[in-house]
C-alpha cells in the first residue's frame, strides 16, 4: 500500500488521515506534531500512524502530507529537505493551505520532490463531524502534475469532488472560501450583538439564530444568491440603506463600515 507520513495532525490532517485509512488509500506511517504526546493522541484518534519526535527519525515514505499552519509551512519544506534526500523515487509532498500554492514547497522541489497543494472547501471546526460531512466536498488540487494525478485518486476514493485550481489564483480561491463561511458567523455576531443593543431579549436568540440562518441558507440552496436576496437591497431602496448604514455606523464604526460594503454588493447583485 502507498505510504504517507503526517506532517501536522491538527484537525484537517486527522481528518484526512482518518478517511484515508478507513478507505484503505494509504498506509499511515510516520506522523509528527508540536510534541510526542500530541502525535501519539492524534495516532491513537486517527486509529493508524507511528509517532515520532523530530524528523530526523521520519521514514521515507510515497506521500508526504504537510498540515501544519500556512505560517510554517515554507520552514516545514525547508527542514524536510534538508533531512530527507528524495533519492530516486521522488517522493510526493503536498500541503493543505488554501491560500498558498506548492510554491511554498520549492526547497523540496528543488531537491526533486513533488510538490502540489490540495484544499478542502470544508469546515473542520470539529474532526468528528469533518470525517461525516466530508463526502462531497469539493478539492481543489494545485502543482506538479503527476502529484496532482494521484492526489485526486486518493480524495476521489474518499467521496471529495477535485478541481484544478491555477497556482496564481490561489489567494482569490481561498478568498472565496473566507466569504462563504469564515465572515458568516462574524455577521451573525454582528446582527445579535445589535439585538441585544435595542433590547431583544437574551433567550430569543437563538431561536432568532437557528430560523433566520436555516432559512436563508434554504433560499439561497433553492433559489440562489440573487433569488434569495431580501431586505432594502433587493428593493432598491437607497434611502433606507443610508439611513440605516448611519445608524450602524453611529453605533459600531466597523460595522457600520461592514453594512455600507456589503449594502453595495447586495444592490450589485440586485440589479441596482
Amino acid at each position: 500500500m502507498t505510504t504517507l507520513n503526517l506532517i501536522g495532525a491538527g484537525r484537517v490532517g486527522r481528518t484526512l488521515a482518518t478517511l484515508w485509512t478507513r478507505h484503505g488509500v494509504f498506509e499511515i506511517q510516520d506522523v509528527l506534531t508540536s510534541s510526542l504526546a500530541s502525535a501519539q493522541a492524534a495516532c491513537s484518534a486517527m486509529g493508524a500512524g507511528t509517532a515520532v519526535a523530530t524528523m530526523q527519525a521520519m521514514r521515507p515514505a510515497d506521500v508526504w502530507m504537510v498540515a501544519v499552519q500556512d505560517a510554517r509551512i515554507a520552514e516545514v519544506a525547508s527542514a524536510l529537505a534538508a533531512t530527507q534526500p528524495s533519492g530516486t523515487a521522488a517522493p510526493i509532498v503536498f500541503h493543505c493551505s488554501g491560500a498558498q500554492n506548492a510554491g511554498s514547497l520549492q526547497p523540496l522541489a528543488d531537491a526533486g520532490w513533488r510538490t502540489a497543494s490540495a484544499h478542502c472547501i470544508l469546515s473542520f471546526a470539529d474532526v468528528g463531524l469533518a470525517v461525516q460531512q466530508f463526502a462531497g466536498t469539493a478539492c481543489g488540487l494545485e502543482g506538479d502534475t503527476s502529484a496532482c494525478d494521484t492526489l485526486r485518486s486518493a480524495f476521489d476514493a474518499i467521496g471529495a469532488q477535485t478541481f484544478g485550481v491555477a497556482s496564481e489564483d490561489k489567494v482569490l480561491y481561498h478568498a472565496a472560501a473566507v466569504f462563504a463561511t469564515n465572515f458568516l458567523p462574524v455577521i451573525q455576531s454582528v446582527a445579535e450583538a445589535a439585538w441585544t443593543r435595542t433590547g431583544v431579549p437574551a433567550h430569543l436568540l437563538p431561536h432568532l439564530r437557528a430560523t433566520l440562518l436555516r432559512n436563508a441558507v434554504d433560499n439561497i440552496t433553492r433559489l440562489g444568491p440573487a433569488g434569495a436576496l431580501t431586505g432594502p437591497a433587493a428593493r432598491g431602496d437607497g434611502a433606507a440603506i443610508e439611513r440605516q448604514a448611519a445608524v450602524v455606523k453611529a453605533w459600531d464604526v466597523p460595522s457600520g463600515d461592514a453594512y455600507q460594503a456589503l449594502s453595495a454588493l447586495a444592490l450589485r447583485l440586485a440589479g441596482h
